[in-house]
């Protein structure tokens, strides 16, 4: 039997309009989070959320390199982007988006809280080191399918999706409930590529309610 959950990925501040790293249009998928709450919430189906957790010296923050926000380096031997500080634990700027739905969330599961490692994924660090709680909980629960959306499109939605398939979840993406960061005018377009290369399937949300019971 297939038991389904939703997973909000990082819907929080820091991505949305006047955050640290906002993304454009960020704070578009919150309205559509929402309505996706509530159509989960209806069928009694679990909604989970992952935050990046930054401590304030985290080695992906370029302030920590004396480096330009979005530069390329390397942190402890893995290619890094250098980002704005950003979801720094416990401050405004890692909370979730005050207009989303938090209600029916079930758990929130943490990432990016290892100062040498940064964490795109909401199931492991950039190089599957160390793992997050969620996986773990998701298997206690009995819940063998995700419908993802949130931000950002090409960093921690993609690498949250590829990685729950390789986990051996079904995965769906409601591809309008996300936004990204697009460094490169197509990253957003290659990512959803990419996630369904490796056997998510994409949806909008209109699709979503068209064509689920």
């Amino acid at each position: 039997m297939t038991q389904r959950a939703l997973l909000l990925v990082d819907i929080q501040n820091d991505f949305c309009a006047g955050g640290a790293l906002a993304v454009a249009e960020g704070d578009s998928t919150v309205d559509i989070a929402n309505a996706m709450v509530a159509w989960c919430h209806a069928r009694a189906e679990t909604i989970v959320a992952s935050l990046d957790w930054h401590p304030a010296d985290h080695g992906s923050f370029a302030s920590q390199h004396h480096a330009a926000p979005f530069s390329q380096g390397e942190l402890d031997g893995l290619p890094q982007t250098f980002w704005p500080d950003h979801c720094v634990q416990h401050s405004e700027g890692a909370q979730l988006h005050p207009l989303l739905d938090k209600t029916a969330i079930a758990a929130v599961f943490h990432k990016g809280e290892n100062p040498l490692l940064d964490s795109y994924s909401a199931f492991f660090d950039n190089g599957h080191r160390q793992k997050t709680a969620l996986d773990g909980w998701l298997r206690e629960h009995g819940i063998n399918e995700l419908v993802v959306l949130g931000l950002a499109t090409d960093y921690c939605v993609k690498f949250t999706v590829l990685d729950a398939l390789q986990l051996g979840y079904q995965v769906s993406v409601i591809t309008d409930g996300c936004r990204g960061v697009n460094l490169h005018a197509d990253d957003s377009a290659q990512a959803f590529m990419a996630m369904a290369a490796a056997g998510a399937t994409l949806y909008t949300l209109a699709d979503w309610q068209e064509t689920q019971p």
